[in-house]
């Protein structure tokens, strides 16, 4: 389950584990972040409505602000009361809200710093995944990664890369897909690097929501650590 970072003037800033999903999507009813919140903070109830399902099913955020993929760990928001659940959704939608993450990729980046433009597309081949067409920052369906080198790693099929991604719009799978396109996928990716081994001790998705920025009071950042699975993103 989650581990409560922080609590700040009705924000909960949670750190969620690989293999918990964010929500039910209306297909199963394993755990969830959002079933969490509603059980261990009664005033999140009804927070935030419901997001419908594709199969029409009506299901209780309970604050939840946004989303992590399942395999993905890291950094979640959850609001207390509608108000702060409204403000943070519009602080998101206006970019005053900033998320860094850090990934393991194949291979050696060679550039050191560098920005991703490109829009988020469903594929029509099965299985259905999505796909990076480059477009230019002024078309209203770009989806912007910026990412900096942290460290190169390994050599031949060992090689690797820890980054540092701060993405600046939030599409489904933006960062996986954005760093498939540019031939770097994310190690332990089973989507968007099928086939390939897990290098650097990784066993699962090497992806995590390392920290937020939020404009409280003051602009205040909170840090998810990097558990012992992870441990080749530790620079």
């Amino acid at each position: 389950m989650p581990h409560v970072i922080a609590e700040r003037d009705g924000v909960i800033v949670l750190d969620k584990p690989a293999g918990l999903i964010s929500h039910r999507d209306g297909r199963n009813d394993e755990p969830s972040v959002s079933a969490w919140l509603g059980e261990q903070f009664p005033e999140c109830r009804g927070v935030g409505g419901d997001w419908v399902s594709p199969q029409g099913e009506a299901i209780a955020l309970n604050g939840l602000v946004h989303r992590l993929d399942k395999n993905t760990s890291g950094i979640l928001l959850a609001a207390k009361t509608q108000d702060t659940f409204d403000a943070l959704r519009l602080a998101f939608k206006e970019r005053r809200i900033t998320k860094t993450y850090r990934a393991l990729v194949y291979g050696h980046v060679a550039e050191d710093t560098g920005t991703i433009v490109a829009e988020i597309m469903r594929t029509k081949e099965v299985p259905r995944r999505w796909a990076a067409q480059p477009c230019t920052l002024d078309d209203v369906r770009a989806a912007i990664t910026e990412w900096r080198v942290l460290s190169r790693t390994g050599a031949g099929e060992d090689a690797a890369t820890v980054l540092e991604l701060t993405p600046k719009t939030g599409r489904t799978h933006q960062l996986r897909v954005h760093l498939s396109s540019i031939g770097h996928s994310i190690v332990g990716d089973a989507l968007y690097a099928a086939g390939r081994a897990p290098i650097h001790g990784v066993t699962r998705l090497a992806l995590h929501a390392y920290s937020i920025t939020v404009p409280l009071e003051t602009d205040e950042t909170f840090v998810a650590p990097i558990l012992e699975d992870l441990r080749a993103l530790a620079v």
